[in-house]
């Protein structure tokens, strides 16, 4: 691994941002002293095992427990009349058991309960199910059609509009657009969006150069190391608590106090570390040990096993996206036509044909375009929020046919795309003004970079394919506490979940604005009971938005220490600073007070000073879309089709290193996960809704062996309305690997992949009946 580092044109680099520190919890980590979910005792513990349906699509007709509950230490057999659920709607949270059809294989049906995992599991084959099984809806354009059978037969009832919390954790994008509303589709279509501005069909039938084609996504799985678990107990208040591997421990909150028609003061949630989750663990496992907890009133946990997270919870959806895209002989990029099809699976939450129908647009601008986007139900699990929901999908459509627009025009690709993008405050598809943009800083990065400059002299049987991307991050209202303790050490108190070392960067921002240095700030996340309001972590919110809170938080806290120094020294506090713990008058640096005395002072017992606690409540005003671009050298082998990686370059704006050490994490590890989504990872299901790749024995992932050399170039171009000019980095890094893969194939062999993951079976096809596109 090579690092760059590209920084900004602005001077004025703070002095403890830019510097490569160590995550403060990887010696945990690596040492397996971290506790997560299901690793806490807590006494008279319960444990739970689900029966999952055996169809993809059953009407039930009973659920017998009598011999399960003859078992030893079964305490329980829960089904969905036992769950207090109050809330309605046709979201997975609300249907935590199947109640009188199941919609997926895998789904859960009851609940065994019992004093031990062992007992509960044993247990699960004795439950009898009767089931009626019903027409299993698979195919996911066939869905659409009128004639389709339905996915679902039972009504839901009303259906809870959680529309915007699922876009807020994607992005703040997608929110505008006409329904699609002039076609006849089968009820199986959930979600219609359109997307037109000008005449796109005739600049396009008229158009002096045009490509187009009809691209696939398989189901991917998130892969993380810890499956989903969760713990509910009642406190002796009657306080519902949870402890849960989630990503937003206030939505967790919201929404099981929706579920089971409690105040959400009544609920608290405890965010345990997470070992992985990449969108995923967002209310799957919680409202099912809730219920039983309220049931039985006792704590139950439910610690899912691989095979039941592969079968019953919420990878990222498949796609059958058509496009057309055409541009004058110039190079003009003129118009966009669209249809975008996304496989929602059993419910309609999390869909992301909204986003979706902006993102086929890419960063650049169009003169007309007529974009729909449907999203369509089917008798497999419910979708998730993958990392960069509905952005590899339509990033590998719109490259490879941005890559072929070149080839026909005879224009280096890389300023083809620079010549069109789009320009800060012109719309985007959606009609958003388009903020500041670092794509064009990054394809300059690559456009001199030697795999690029060199890819006409590799063998015949490599290539070097490009792919441009972004994602356009997301803004959420936050708040923090910054406090001095009586020891001259700040302490951040927040209450978002870390995914990927987001506390370093709070200790950063607040280390800076206060004026410590980062070994004298404590990050400390607390539950719901204790926590300023804290966003859910994903979509690239968390250092964008609660980090711009840390960072009023800690500047708050500075003025108040700042005021009661000037007490001290009988001087302005206009006249102070602080600088690496010490407060000292501005050019006298002699006369400093150490943070700690005056912290010490400040505590004294009977004291005349408030204390010394920071308030921060923002929320950002703006966008702030972090841009990548990924340059991926690929070798065929012509004899099995098999393409391996040998090395990829990523380029990404990031506004800000806080600390690039965890800023090379992330770009590395979305690298690795769209090197998935382009050769490797693929959910299949038989023509009855049966999961045939359930286990990581038939789920392919990158593995150490197969990651190739990644070289990082950090580019930054601030983000106006981010701390310290940061920005959201989680997402973009994966996006454009697969079209970036696809583009490096298509100059290896010749023929153009229309489908992700590559196989090889397709590979060796295509070199044998002499190339074109498949």
């Amino acid at each position: 691994m090579v690092t760059h580092h590209i920084p900004p044109d602005a001077p004025g680099i703070a002095t403890h941002l830019g510097v490569r520190r160590p995550r403060t919890d990887s010696l945990e980590k690596v040492t397996g002293a971290i506790r997560y979910a299901a690793d806490t005792s807590r006494g008279d513990l319960l444990h739970a095992r689900i029966v999952p349906s055996l169809y993809a699509h059953a009407r039930i007709r009973s659920i017998d427990g009598a011999a399960a509950l003859a078992a030893p230490g079964v305490v329980a057999v829960l089904t969905a009349d036992d769950l207090p659920i109050r809330g309605r709607g046709d979201m997975r949270m609300f249907e935590p058991l199947a109640r009188d059809e199941a919609v997926f294989a895998g789904q859960p049906l009851a609940l065994v309960v019992a004093e031990s995992e062992a007992a509960a599991s044993d247990a699960v084959d004795l439950v009898v199910v009767d089931a009626e099984p019903l027409p299993t809806v698979i195919d996911l354009l066939d869905a659409m059609t009128p004639s389709s059978v339905p996915a679902r037969v039972v009504p839901t009832g009303a259906v809870e509009d959680d529309e915007g919390a699922a876009r807020a954790a994607h992005a703040a994008v997608g929110g505008r657009g006409a329904d699609v509303d002039d076609e006849r589709l089968s009820d199986n279509v959930t979600g219609r969006k359109r997307y037109v501005r000008g005449e796109a069909h005739e600049a396009l039938a008229g158009g002096e150069v045009v490509v187009e084609g009809t691209f696939r996504t398989s189901w991917v799985y998130q892969a993380y190391l810890e499956p989903h678990v969760a713990t509910a107990w009642l406190e002796p208040d009657g306080t519902l608590a949870v402890e849960t591997s989630t990503q937003g421990t206030f939505y967790a909150r919201r929404q099981l106090a929706k579920i089971f028609g409690l105040p959400a003061s009544c609920v608290r949630v405890h965010g345990a570390p997470l070992g992985g989750a990449f969108g995923s663990k967002v209310i799957v496992v919680e409202p099912l040990v809730a219920g039983a907890a309220l049931a039985l009133r006792r704590p139950v946990r439910l610690a899912l096993t691989r095979r039941e997270d592969f079968a019953a919870t919420n990878p990222a959806s498949a796609s059958a996206i058509e496009l057309k895209i055409g541009a004058n002989r110039s190079g003009q990029l003129t118009a966009l036509e669209a249809r975008l099809v996304f496989d929602a699976g059993a419910y309609t939450e999390w869909s992301i044909e909204s986003i979706a129908a902006v993102l086929i647009g890419g960063p650049y601008q169009w003169a007309a375009f007529d974009v729909r986007a449907y999203a369509v139900r089917t008798n497999r699990f419910g979708t998730g929020s993958y990392r960069a929901p509905g952005a590899p999908q339509t990033v590998f459509a719109l490259e490879s046919l941005v890559d072929e627009l070149a080839v026909r025009l005879g224009i280096d690709p890389i300023e083809l795309r620079l010549a069109n993008l789009a320009e800060p405050d012109t719309p985007m598809l959606d009609d958003e003004p388009w903020p500041r943009i670092g794509a064009r800083e990054c394809l300059e990065v690559l456009r001199g970079h030697p795999l690029w400059r060199d890819r006409a002299s590799l063998p015949s049987d490599e290539g070097v394919g490009l792919a441009l991307a972004y994602w356009p991050g997301g803004k959420e209202p936050a708040a923090a506490v910054c406090r001095l303790e009586p020891d001259g050490t700040l302490a951040v108190i927040t209450g978002v979940v870390d995914m990927s070392g987001a506390t370093n960067g709070f200790g950063l921002i607040a280390a800076q604005a206060f004026g410590v240095r980062p070994d004298q700030v404590r990050v400390v996340t607390v539950d719901t009971g204790s926590a300023p309001q804290s966003p859910l972590s994903g979509g690239s919110v968390v250092t964008y938005s609660a980090g711009r809170a840390v960072e009023a938080a800690a500047s708050d806290a500075r003025r108040q220490l700042l005021e009661f120094a000037a007490l001290e020294l009988e001087i302005d506090p206009g006249d102070l600073e602080i600088v690496d713990g010490t407060v000292r008058p501005l050019g006298s640096p002699e006369r400093g007070v150490s943070v700690a005395i005056l912290a010490e002072k400040a505590h004294d017992f009977g004291g005349s000073q408030p204390p010394i606690e920071g308030h921060g409540r923002t929320v950002p005003k703006s966008l702030a879309p972090s841009a990548a671009a990924h340059l991926v050298h690929v070798r065929i082998d012509r004899e099995t089709g098999r393409v391996t990686v040998p090395r990829v370059v990523v380029a990404q704006d990031v506004g800000r290193a806080l600390n690039p050490a965890l800023v090379e994490g992330q770009m590395m590890g979305g690298t690795i996960q769209g090197i998935g989504w382009g050769l490797y990872e693929r959910l299949v299901h038989d023509r009855e809704g049966q999961l045939l790749t359930g286990s990581f024995l038939d789920y392919a992932v990158p593995t150490a062996s197969s990651v190739p050399a990644i070289e990082t170039v950090i580019v930054e171009v601030p983000a106006p309305d981010g701390p310290f000019g940061a920005k959201g980095i989680g997402e973009a890094s994966v996006v454009a690997v697969g079209g970036a893969i696809a583009n490096a194939v298509a100059a290896a062999c010749g023929a153009r992949p229309r489908e992700l993951p590559i196989r090889p079976r397709w590979v060796w096809s295509v070199l044998r009946d002499g190339g074109g596109s498949g």
